[in-house]
């Protein structure tokens, strides 16, 4: 796939949320794309996420969020519950679809993957998997891409969207520094309760816990482990070790640590964040989504982030004939954004370790409502 005239070319290296995203909206401005990903066609991170207001004004501005709404399951609520069990306020993120739409929606991870790639592939958008950059060189308006595999290309765009350790960022020159914020978050698959019907958060007297409804028939239940070391441990300790940090936890918690009890799928990550301090372009190549900043979970909006990243730089390249001239305009617009996003869900980082939950229910509150705002 070389660049001649009249038609851009794009690599994007990463098929997960941000690359798929780009890879479609660059593929309907007419670039031909292709997209290289390391990892099997079957390979997806975690079980489940949530896609909030943003998320989904985004999608729908590529014509799938009534998709991700008819295969994942709405929601409009967030219960925040203290550490005796009992309610401690709620918070309604705005309805960004209008009200006839939920807020948000629970998704498994698999269903949203399969939704954009098949969505990138109508586009005609190539996907190779197996393979991924190996080196990256500027020559005049194009750049030289050499993958693992030996193939060479020579293509207007470049896009990094492979996550937080980014191999892309490396290449282009970008530093970022990785931050562990001294926790450990536990997820498990489970079938969903009859009352949860939105987000719930339970306060613990050391840990956070919480439940989100990926579909009428499916839930995922996340921990939140204070004090945690980066480890890692054997599969088989997953659900037991989950269900002793459950124990703590009074009310609906209960039943929840019982549903952990019969679910094969528990994954344990440690909470990292990372941002790109300056530019996140250099010539024609960008990085995008966690390469570029990664938050924490607590604000579940790191895919918001990613999606809207695809959408815009779209959107700024077509608004220039240089690419260098438009990804300096995505930098500016998408910058401040996401700066906020990540140092609010440190800030709840920190709340939550000292025991402060309550100071930081209204910080989610309003980091919701500034997310709200145009991208």
């Amino acid at each position: 796939m070389e660049s001649c005239r009249g038609v851009r070319t794009a690599v994007i290296v990463g098929a997960g949320v941000a690359g798929l995203t780009a890879a479609t909206a660059l593929a309907r401005g007419g670039w031909q794309v292709e997209i290289v990903e390391i990892g099997p066609p079957e390979a997806t991170a975690g079980w489940g996420l949530c896609l909030t207001g943003p998320s989904l004004r985004a999608l729908d501005g590529l014509g799938l969020a009534d998709t991700c709404l008819a295969e994942g399951y709405g929601m409009s609520t967030i219960t925040h519950v203290d550490v005796g069990g009992e309610p401690a306020g709620e918070v309604r993120p705005p309805r960004l679809l209008g009200a006839r739409r939920p807020a948000m929606v629970g998704i498994a991870r698999p269903v949203l993957h399969r939704i954009l790639r098949t969505e990138a592939e109508r586009s005609g958008v190539v996907v190779r998997h197996g393979v991924t950059v190996a080196a990256v060189d500027q020559e005049g308006e194009l750049v030289r891409m050499r993958l693992s595999d030996g193939v060479v290309r020579r293509v207007a765009l470049v896009v990094g969207a492979d996550g937080i350790r980014s191999s892309t960022r490396r290449l282009l020159g970008l530093g970022a520094s990785l931050d562990f914020h001294g926790q450990m978050v536990w997820r498990a698959l489970v079938p969903r309760p009859p009352w949860a019907t939105g987000i719930h958060q339970f306060a613990g007297k050391t840990d956070t816990a919480g439940l989100v409804p990926l579909s009428a028939g499916q839930a995922y239940v996340f921990l939140t482990e204070n004090g945690a070391e980066r480890s890692v441990l054997p599969d088989a300790d997953l659900a037991p070790r989950l269900r002793r940090l459950l124990e703590p936890f009074p009310g609906q918690v209960e039943e929840i640590r019982s549903l952990v009890s019969a679910s094969a799928w528990v994954v344990r990550r440690p909470v990292r964040t990372a941002l790109l301090e300056g530019a996140w372009n250099r010539g024609s190549g960008v990085v995008i989504g966690d390469a570029a900043h990664a938050p924490a979970p607590q604000m579940a909006s790191g895919a918001a982030l990613a999606i809207e990243d695809g959408l815009v730089l779209a959107q700024e390249l077509e608004r220039y004939e240089s690419v260098g001239a438009g990804l300096q305009a995505f930098v500016r617009r998408r910058a401040q954004r996401c700066r906020a996003l990540v140092e609010t869900s440190v800030a709840i980082i920190g709340l939550e370790q000292a025991r402060r939950h309550h100071e930081a229910y209204p910080l989610v509150d309003s980091c919701h409502r500034l997310m709200a705002e145009p991208a």
